[in-house]
């Protein structure tokens, strides 16, 4: 870990925040959290779960805590429209409530500002990620102001997805900001939730972002999560998630933007035949760098997990996945299957794959895998003996490549919002689209 100088500038943010009147729990967690940072410090290339990632650049930057800005003009770059069912937007992590559409909320549901419902935030905020030996988790909590809360009472059943919105418009200095989620799902609950982290402008900011998701018995949720921040900009997040029995938990993510970014996923099958689908893609260019941290630990028997991340790396880009699917004692008849897939553009592109396997049950199936590899040669031949350009065949095959990850999307917006990246990006046409989603995940298990 760093040494206090390096984190001087976060402790300094830190003791000028405003005191405002919040309760006595809210404010030992946020002294829990500032403590125990200060106490970890930034995690270097030294420490194993870090080895591949560098946030020297983060720990050596002067962030001031960023302010609330005109979004307005973002906000039209962004937004997902009336294609959404409630919009909740965020400037620099500060909850804008003009810009935010909270639609028609029914008997039980509650979506809005975190500081605004913090009685159903007590049972469950801060419960559920590592506070202790996560770092960026430490930080984020020393720093909890506002943030998205979704809480859904039983049965609910919602039309359309929530969108939470997370837009960092950088200045002249570079700033951060914290932004918190929370999602409780109660009994018997369908609901798809994005969370989208974008950036406007240039600058280099830091967007650390922490997220907590409770799915009780029985709840149907389509999780998304879109990282598109600008190239200049630092992105680090963590996410943990519980599931009660034969709840059900499908998590998308994707990562196209940020010149650094780092995602930990942690997914707690808790209950019997829960069910976690965990898909992610990262496409990167120039000097990015991407590194994707999962975990699925299998607490209860019969739970089925299903893992496929996918990267396209060109250019001088970097990425990371390490994956684990740790199987608890009594979680007998464990089905686990977990792929990493990579495809590498240039000489210069690096990736670093490391499935891996904890089993202490004796009756299960699990398996892994992991493959690195160009452009399959073959495949451009074929394209390019039909009149297809050297780089256009390049760039339809890494579009397709990654498509297997898209075409599992059911959220319009998102799903959209990557294919016309990929498109804009490969020089491609703005409607050519791959939509097989009927039986595909299933066929894939």
């Amino acid at each position: 870990m760093t040494q206090l100088a390096e984190m001087e500038t976060h402790l300094s943010n830190f003791t000028r925040l405003e005191k405002s009147a919040q309760p006595a729990w809210l404010e030992a967690l946020r002294q829990a959290g500032i403590e125990r940072f200060e106490k970890l410090g930034f995690p270097t290339t030294r420490d194993e779960e870090w080895r591949f990632t560098n946030v020297a650049p983060i720990a050596r930057t002067p962030f001031k805590l960023a302010k609330a800005v005109d979004g307005a003009a973002a906000l039209k770059a962004f937004t997902f429209g009336r294609e959404a069912a409630v919009e909740l937007v965020f400037i620099n992590g500060h909850f804008n409530a003009e810009l935010s559409r909270l639609g028609k909320q029914g008997h039980g549901v509650t979506i809005g500002n975190l500081s605004d419902s913090l009685e159903l935030a007590q049972p469950h905020l801060g419960r559920y990620v590592d506070l202790m030996t996560d770092p960026f988790v430490a930080l984020n909590t020393g720093f909890l102001r506002e943030g998205a809360l979704v809480h859904l009472a039983r049965g609910t059943n919602l039309r359309g997805a929530i969108h939470l919105l997370f837009i960092s418009i950088p200045t002249s200095e570079p700033t951060v900001s914290h932004p918190r989620v929370l999602i409780v799902a109660e009994e018997n609950v369908q609901a798809q939730v994005v969370e989208s982290y974008v950036g406007f402008g240039a600058g280099v900011y830091f967007t650390n972002a922490v997220t907590e998701i409770v799915a009780g018995e029985n709840s149907r949720i389509d999780h998304c999560k879109l990282q598109q921040e600008t190239l200049e900009a630092f992105h680090i997040s963590s996410t943990r998630m519980e599931l009660g029995r034969e709840a059900n938990v499908i998590s998308h993510s994707a990562s196209i933007g940020a010149k650094l970014s780092r995602n930990d996923v942690t997914v707690f099958l808790n209950g019997q035949a829960a069910d976690a689908t965990l898909n992610g893609l990262a496409i990167l260019g120039k000097q990015q760098h991407c590194d994707n941290h999962t975990l699925l630990r299998h607490e209860k028997p019969n739970c089925p997990s299903h893992e496929l991340f996918k990267y396209v790396l060109s250019d001088q880009s970097t990425g990371v996945f390490k994956g684990k699917i740790f199987v608890q004692k009594d979680a007998q008849q464990t089905n686990a299957k977990q792929t990493s897939k990579s495809l590498l553009l240039s000489d210069e592109a690096t990736m670093n794959s490391m499935p891996a396997l904890e089993i202490y049950a004796d009756d299960v199936k699990c398996t892994h895998g992991s493959t690195i590899g160009p452009v399959d040669e073959e495949m451009v031949f074929y394209l390019r003996s039909r009149g297809v350009s050297l780089e256009a065949a390049r760039h339809l095959l890494s579009y397709a490549f990654a498509a297997d990850i898209t075409r599992r999307i059911k959220v319009v917006p998102v799903r959209m919002r990557l294919e016309d990246y990929m498109a804009a990006q490969h020089g491609l046409p703005q409607d050519l689209r791959i939509t097989d989603l009927g039986g595909h995940d299933e066929a894939a298990r």
